[in-house]
């Protein structure tokens, strides 16, 4: 399979086997007016096997999001065909409007324009919850 480079745009690599189609998903990219390839199942000496994503366009990318599905993405940023960036994502400490609080009761529900914060409790599990009323983020709720 070949798949061309791209000139300006992103390549999301090292995303764990499965994780492309929820990113593809979670960053909106089948409303962007761009050409887009997910590979699934590729060979990587690193991880064995690996999905990757090449956006041929730079777009506003919340890396936040990312970082929640799978942290140990490497996202390279390409102008003019070369990579001028490469960043290492990490899971954050806190959320901010990535994720939406499941709880009826929450302040957030009432308060619209409140900023939806989830703070992190449990890193290895990758659990958030709400700054306002301590529920958990659940995954299905990143938005």
């Amino acid at each position: 399979m070949v798949v061309e480079a791209i000139k300006n745009g992103y390549v999301i690599d090292h995303i764990t086997v499965g994780n492309a189609i929820k990113i593809y998903h979670l960053l909106g990219l089948d409303n962007i007016d761009c050409e887009v390839a997910l590979i699934s199942y590729v060979k990587s000496k690193k991880m064995g096997r690996k999905d990757l994503l090449k956006i041929g366009k730079l777009i506003d990318i919340v890396f936040d999001k990312i970082a929640v599905i799978d942290p140990d993405i490497t996202i390279n940023i390409v102008k003019n065909s070369k990579i001028i960036e490469k960043k290492q994502l990490e899971i954050p400490e806190k959320l901010i409007n990535v994720g939406i609080c499941n709880n009826p009761r929450c302040i957030t529900s009432s308060e619209r324009n409140l900023d939806q914060i989830f703070h992190l409790v449990d890193r290895k599990n990758k659990i958030y919850r709400c700054h306002y009323c301590e529920a958990i983020l659940e995954n299905s709720k990143i938005a």
